[in-house]
């Protein structure tokens, strides 16, 4: 039969092991979360390039596709 100190200490290895793997699952999403800032962060700034780059200020009506379309088809 365990006695009461035997059962603390494998609550607290329970624990310890909880908590080091919550931890390890923590820096993993934490380097995700620095990932996709980094991803957003440039495609903000491709967006405000093709922005700045267009004559009109990316504000003109959308263009047709079939527009573009050679006389062929």
């Amino acid at each position: 039969m365990k006695n009461q100190n035997d059962r603390f200490t494998e609550r607290i290895d329970e624990l310890e092991l909880k908590v080091s793997s919550l931890d390890d699952a923590l820096e993993k999403l934490d380097q995700v979360v620095i990932k996709q800032q980094t991803q957003m962060d440039a495609l903000i700034s491709e967006i405000v390039t093709l922005k700045q780059s267009s004559t009109d200020g990316g504000l003109a009506a959308p263009r047709n596709l079939r527009d573009d379309l050679p006389p062929h088809f």
